[in-house]
This record gives C-alpha cells, structure tokens and sequence, in this order.
C-alpha cells in the first residue's frame, strides 16, 4: 500500500472497541496507517484489531481504562516500543449516565468525569510526554456540540464536555507560547448511531436514545482523520452541530427553554427502559461493541456541512462560478443562468 505524504504512520485510538472509536481505528487503517487501539474490553479490541489487520497495517490492542493515567502512561510506552512514535493520538473514550441532576450519584458524576474528561487530560499527557522530544504530533480531542450547549439529563456527561474544551483551549495557548510544532485540535461531533445508548445507565422512563437528527459513526470517522491530516482548530460536525453551537452564542434563554421542553422526551425512545439491562459505567458489557447502535433506519451516512467545511476551496470556487455566471446573466438578458 502507498501512503501519502500527508498521512501519518502511526495512530492511537482511545475508545476504540466500538462506535466512533471503531470507525476511527477502521478509517485510519484503510489508509495504512499503523494502529494501537486503547479500550476495557480485551476480546472486542481483538477483534477490532483483526479487522484492521486486514488493511495490511499493524495493528495493538491493549486492554485498560483511560481513567488510570499509570495504565494510558504504560500503554504509551509499549506502543512506542512496538510499533514506533505516535504521530496521532486520538481520545474518545467516553461514559455517560442518563437522568436528572437530582438523581445521580456522586460516584457515577465521578466516573463519568474520570473516564471522559480525565482519560483525555491522561491520554493527551502521555501523548504529550513522547511528542514534545520529536517537536511534532497531532492530538484530535473527539468533542461534541455539546461541549457549547449543554442539554438536560447528561450534566455529567455535557460538564465533561466542557471540561475538554477547557483543557485543550488553555493547552493550544501553551503550545502556541513555546513555539511548538505540536498540533491539537477538536473536533465537535452531532448526535451519533453507537452503541453507548443500549448500554449506558439510564433512570429515564424511557430507553435512552440520541436527539434527532442522528449519523453514522463513520462520518465521525471521516472529520477524525481530516483533522489529524489537517491544522484546523476546530472543526464542526453536522448542520445541527453548527446550529447549536451558534445559536447558543446569540439565544442561549431561548435554548434553555426549548430543551427543557424538548430535550426529555427527544432523548428517550417509546420502549421503557429495562431496570436489569447491562451497563457500562463501570465495566464493559462483554459482547455488545460493534460499529452502529439501533437507529441505523433514520441515521444519516453523510453530511453535506462537513464535506464544504472540509472543501473549503472548491465550495468557494464554485459559489464564485454560480455568482459570475448570474452577474452576467444579470447584465445580459439573453442569457439564461
């Protein structure tokens, strides 16, 4: 396989047993990329690993949980010692627990906060530690719109959002002050197809399920591996994301009463919730990783918005082309636009 230039050789994926983290370690594969895949579940990872394998490309699973920074401290130096630098470090490990404020634990707020605000403080550490020796490297913190726009019943889940978005803010200016070659960026992600939504721990009446409109992991995967070729800040996923995020900026009143309407009902499906289904806050659920979750029927496999943000040029190009054309048009009456 001929790689580009442009691609790195060698990327590690936190999360990566199911879902984004999935598509992610399958899309940079399918470049020729190198993968580690960091994740709980050994037997998943495996077969994520297996699969990837068949891209041609090395590919190391390594079962530990993000929110002990001594496990992604060692797993950061077997990968360097088995399968060469990391040049891209990709955190997206993530728990959540659906139901209001007044109902959730203190321990479940605290691992929620551990495992997706920490194991990304932990994982950009360790990244950090090997990269700076280099002077190069790309850190892709897999975010959300709601790391702008909280919604109801995830406070810890949306807290830890923001918690990120804190971070890497204060991180970039650090980089940026020392001069640094190396790159961070974010990339804020709409309401996706994966499995977290048939296995997280719910108190609603209903299943819990994501807001609509929904997408497939795999166009997740696709802004991934465009912000680690690429040195953009930030990058928005999704028409919804990017209406989110503004509208937060200029009506936030006017959100926080539409989702208090909204955002209950939206984020429940008309099965009740099971009181025994199996979930993962604190272990993983043995075998339920997999690609997509249960809303592949109206998930969506592009997005539109994401391909003219990531074609910044030719979108560009073509808007002046149409304009030219209707100027003249304009001028010229005979002429048909």
């Amino acid at each position: 396989m001929v790689r580009s230039p442009r691609l790195p050789k060698l990327v590690v994926v936190t999360g990566a047993s199911a879902g984004v983290g999935r598509a992610a370690v399958l899309a940079f594969a399918r470049l020729g990329a190198d993968v580690a895949l960091l994740a709980r579940d050994a037997e998943a990872l495996g077969q994520v690993a297996d699969i990837a394998r068949n891209y041609g490309v090395r590919a190391l699973p390594i079962a530990l949980d993000v929110a002990a920074a001594h496990e992604v401290e060692a797993a950061a130096d077997r990968i360097e010692v088995e399968l060469g630098p990391i040049d891209v470090w990709v955190n997206n490990a993530m728990v959540t627990v659906f139901a209001p404020v007044a109902q959730m634990k203190p321990e479940e707020f605290a691992r929620v906060t551990d495992v997706t605000y920490l194991g990304y403080v932990w994982g950009t550490m360790a990244a950090l530690q090997r990269m700076r020796s280099r002077n190069k490297g790309i850190i892709v913190q897999v975010g959300s719109a709601l790391a702008y726009r909280a919604i109801p019943l995830q406070a810890a889940y949306c807290g830890a959002k923001h918690a990120i978005r804190g971070f890497t803010d204060a991180l970039r200016c650090e980089l940026l002050h020392e001069k640094s070659n190396i790159h961070v960026t974010m990339v804020q992600m709409p309401s996706l197809n994966t499995p977290q939504f048939d296995w997280a721990k719910s108190r609603m009446p209903g299943a819990p399920r994501p807001v609509a409109p929904v997408y497939e992991p795999e166009v997740a995967a696709r802004a991934i591996v465009w912000a680690a070729t690429h040195r953009r800040r930030e990058l928005y996923v999704g028409l919804p994301s990017i209406k989110a995020i503004i509208a937060n900026k200029f009506v936030p009143g006017y959100l926080d009463r539409y989702l208090a309407k909204r955002a209950f009902p939206g984020q429940q499906r008309k099965s009740p919730t099971e009181p025994d289904h199996a979930v993962d806050l604190w272990k993983p659920v043995p075998g339920a990783h997999r690609l997509r979750g249960s809303f592949s029927a109206e998930a969506k496999s592009n997005s539109a918005s994401l391909w003219l943000d990531t074609h910044r040029g030719a979108a560009f190009g073509a808007a002046l082309v149409v304009g030219l054309v209707a100027w003249i048009a304009r001028r010229r009456p005979g002429v048909r636009a």
